[in-house]
């Protein structure tokens, strides 16, 4: 494929060896692959930490939130229970989390992060800032925060067709304003440092 392919007149840069199938699409097809990266580098600093991919988003929300039901955290990480099950599994082996029936349901199940994963969390906030300044290296805070109102307003496009999209509540709670989005900790810049 060449820049003045019909499909690419508008990125000429993101069609260079794009495939055939991909043609249509240049940013779909540049995300995902900034996606599997991101994904990648994140593993990689979370296995100092011996932790594996995805688990630091169930013990984000249980730091955050506090004792959560297991099925209030299969919905938070929009996983196949039997995988979150096997995370949690790993973590309590671990003796980052601790499961216990529901005192007020006993067929529901309680986690919550125990003392011993505060150590955890200092480690993954330290594998989180070294990720955004790999990430973003080359960027100036213009960008960034021009980046951050960007991605907001695609994620908001795609969750907007999505029926069970977990982003829709925490979205609809928070101001969607571009200063908002590049604060610390919340909107987009939130999602961006959570790779979510």
């Amino acid at each position: 494929m060449t820049s003045d392919d019909p499909a690419c007149p508008e990125f000429p840069r993101l069609c260079t060896d794009l495939p055939g199938a991909a043609r249509g699409g240049p940013l779909s097809h540049a995300l995902s692959r900034v996606s599997r990266l991101h994904r990648i580098a994140a593993g990689k600093m979370l296995r100092q930490s011996g932790l594996y991919p995805g688990q630091e988003f169930l013990m984000m929300h249980l730091w955050e939130v506090g004792a959560a039901r297991q099925s209030e955290l299969i919905k938070s990480v929009d996983l196949d229970p039997s995988t979150v099950t096997k995370m949690l599994q790993r973590l309590e082996q671990t003796g980052y989390v601790r499961r216990s029936p529901d005192p007020r349901d006993r067929r529901a199940v309680v986690v919550e992060a125990t003392s011993d994963s505060c150590e955890l969390r200092s480690q993954v906030e330290g594998a989180w800032v070294g990720l955004e300044d790999q990430t973003l290296a080359g960027l100036d805070d213009a960008e960034r925060v021009e980046l951050a109102r960007l991605l907001a307003k695609v994620e908001a496009n795609l969750c907007g067709s999505a029926t069970d999209c977990p982003e829709k509540g925490s979205r609809e709670r928070s101001d969607r304003s571009p200063e908002a989005a590049s604060a610390p900790g919340t909107g987009a810049r939130a999602r961006i440092e959570t790779g979510a």
